[in-house]
Parts: C-alpha cells; structure tokens; sequence
C-alpha cells in the first residue's frame, strides 16, 4: 500500500468553481496546484476531439444538438460557461477541444498529467480511439517510455476501447472506470489491457479494501468523484493513487493536512 500522499487529478477541470471542459476551468485547476486534468472526449461530424462529457451540447451550452452531429464551426460561436452560477460575465465561446487542452497541458510550467476518457457507445465507434492515438503521436506522446511518467492517461469504461489502445498504443497507460464490479475486479484482478482500477467512491465507500486488493495484484486506483472531506480522508486510507475531485484547492487542503477548516472557497 502506497504511503505517500494521493494525486489530485482536476475532474473536467476545476468544474465546482468554473464551467466544465473550459479553459478557465483548467487554467483554474492548474493555479490550484492540481497534479493532473481530467476531461472527457467525444468526436465531433467534422472529426474533430471535442471536450463534451454529454452526449447533446443542451445541458453546458448555450445551444442545442447531439455532439456527433455538429461540426466545431457550428459549436464555436456558442457560450459554454453561462450556465454556470460562476461564470459571471465572462462567457467562454466555443467548445474546447482535445488540442487545446493538450496545449495547456504542454505548455505549463510544471509537468501534469492528462487524463482523458473515451465515451461510448458512440455513433463514430472506435473512431475516438484512433484518433486520439494519431492525435497523441503528433505531440509525441503515444510512446511515453515508462507508463508512470506518461504525459497523458487513457481511461474509459468500455472494455473494447482499453483493447483497442493497448493494441494501436502498447506502452500509452490505461485506466478502467467502473461503478459495479463481479468477483474478478472485486478482488483486485484487472484484465491485461487496463493498468489501473477506476472505481467511483461509492463503490470505496463500501468496499475500503478494494484499492489494497488492486496494489496486491500490481495495480493502483484512480478514485472519482471524490469532493468530501471524509471521501478525500478514506481515498488517502486506502492508498488510491489518483483523487478525481471537481474541488482541487480543497481536496489538497484536506490531503496535506492544512490547519484550516477545509472550506471550498478560492482564489481565482
């Protein structure tokens, strides 16, 4: 079991405070001092990787329509922050995409990791996969030569796309998420193509032991979605390796142990 202190991994940024998948939610996160990005992808009808957790634009926009069937031309003009309480008058256009955030992240003045998840089921299929591959190989990152230090991890909880990214990108680190497991994940066995347990924290609320089974058999644990303070304390108990909190500044608050009360309040 790991002793030292959880990564915290900013979950579509830092999503409590700014609108998920914007630059500012990111740029936020990175001034927090968060270890590591998180942000979902999806491909856009111009084949673009766009930074869409839902499968329609309606809920985080301020337009409507189905990822898939929307080029980033047409998503461009569109505010993707106003929806949130803390957008103010400061409105975001146009979809962020996966080359923008890879920007970001390359850019920084301290290395971070990117955690990027592949949705499906999807109507382009294995299309993300590939794409995000050739995408990744373009910045030189498709070939890390250690998994621990890659710049970028691949996560999904489709099996199909973990098979697909260890076959087109061997070396690139994969992370199953899932929220029900049988007895084989239960007791800390991954199949050969993940590298890390993705458990959410309900799942550790019930099962503690469940990341001290997956280290047993070479495996560490991302935890998501972890923004209570007791949540955050159990995840560093068990020894999860990766925190994904929508509240980075807070969550590093409680991880090294800060005197204050644990407020969710921040700079921006």
């Amino acid at each position: 079991m790991r002793s030292t202190t959880p990564d915290v991994v900013a979950h579509r940024g830092a999503s409590a405070h700014r609108a998920e998948h914007t630059l500012g939610a990111y740029e936020l996160a990175l001034s927090q001092g968060a270890d590591a990005l998180e942000c979902d992808i999806r491909v856009s009808r111009d084949g673009h990787l766009v930074c869409v957790h839902d499968r329609r634009i309606d809920r985080t926009s301020s337009g409507s329509g189905v990822v898939s069937s929307l080029t980033v031309d047409a998503m461009s003009g569109l505010d993707f922050s106003g929806w949130h309480p803390a957008s103010g008058n400061e409105a975001e256009r146009g979809v962020l995409t996966l080359e923008k955030l890879l920007g970001l992240v390359k850019d920084h003045s301290r290395p971070v990791r990117l955690f990027v998840e592949t949705k499906h089921p999807v109507r382009y299929g294995g299309l993300v996969e590939q794409k995000l591959i050739a995408m990744l190989a373009r910045h030189g990152w498709s070939t890390p030569e250690e998994k621990e230090t890659s710049p970028v991890v691949m996560m999904s909880f489709s099996g199909g796309a973990l098979r697909r990214v260890r076959k087109a990108a061997p070396k690139l680190p994969t992370v199953l998420l899932f929220d029900r497991c049988g007895r084989r994940l239960r007791n800390g066995i991954l199949p050969p193509w993940a590298d890390c347990a993705g458990p959410s924290v309900e799942l550790l609320r019930r099962d503690p032991e469940l990341a001290r089974r997956a280290a047993e058999n070479g495996h560490e644990t991302y935890c998501w979605t972890v923004d209570e303070p007791a949540d955050v304390r159990l995840c560093e108990r068990a020894g999860v390796r990766y925190v994904a909190t929508n509240k980075p500044a807070a969550t590093r608050s409680h991880l090294i142990g800060s005197s204050g009360s644990g407020s969710d309040s921040v700079t921006a």
